[in-house]
């Protein structure tokens, strides 16, 4: 099956098989069943051979799966056998909380440049990253050969921001700013909005009281 035909809700899910592979390596677990990792996500067992089998056969009936053996193809799958520079656009509150976030280590990303566009930013440190002016953007990205960014910017200036990404070969977007970008349709975006996640959530809470 080509990549183009796994629908993207199977994607979504595989970032999650790898963290509970993770997991259960740094237990030192060897061999795991779907209904074991099931149980560690609140998946069903045939969803997640049915989410495998569209990239291959990794386990065997009866036996499982060898969890080192899984964990490499789903780390080949995602892409993340190699580290990726990331480009940070946006030095505020939500960019330094990303910055400061320890959880990019050791699992296939990087942040390497900062940019933004306040004096009062631009020059000071974040971690050990210097804050680069967003004039600069364009042509940092291209030396660095970064293809993917993290847009931490307001809602108002996301479009403009994201347009630069692009035009400097940025191929994929994890938008932070509440609002949806126009890409061409080879770059891929990401939107992060916790008023989306919490609006769903309220929509269940809804339905729940409803139906009492």
């Amino acid at each position: 099956m080509s990549p183009s035909s796994v629908p993207d809700i199977v994607i979504g899910r595989l970032p999650l098989y790898l963290r509970a592979l993770s997991h259960i390596t740094g237990d030192g677990q060897k061999v795991i069943s779907s209904h074991e990792m099931g149980e560690h996500l609140g998946i069903s067992p045939a969803q997640i051979r049915k989410d495998l089998s569209h990239f291959g056969e990794f386990g065997k009936q009866g036996t499982g799966y060898i969890v080192d053996h899984l964990r490499g193809q789903l780390q080949r799958i995602l892409g993340v056998v190699q580290e990726w520079d990331v480009a940070l656009v946006g030095a505020g509150a939500v960019g330094n909380a990303i910055m400061r976030y320890g959880g990019f280590s050791g699992r296939g990303f990087r942040i390497s440049v900062v940019f933004d566009n306040d004096p009062d930013k631009i020059g000071r440190r974040i971690k050990q990253l210097e804050v680069i002016p967003e004039e600069r953007m364009s042509s940092t990205i291209q030396k660095m050969g970064i293809r993917v960014a993290m847009l931490a910017v307001p809602a108002e200036h996301a479009q403009e921001v994201a347009k630069k990404l692009v035009e400097a070969g940025v191929k994929a977007i994890l938008n932070y700013a509440p609002v949806n970008l126009m890409v061409p349709s080879h770059v891929h975006v990401q939107h992060i909005d916790p008023v989306i996640g919490l609006q769903r959530m309220t929509y269940f809470l809804t339905t729940k009281l409803a139906q009492r």
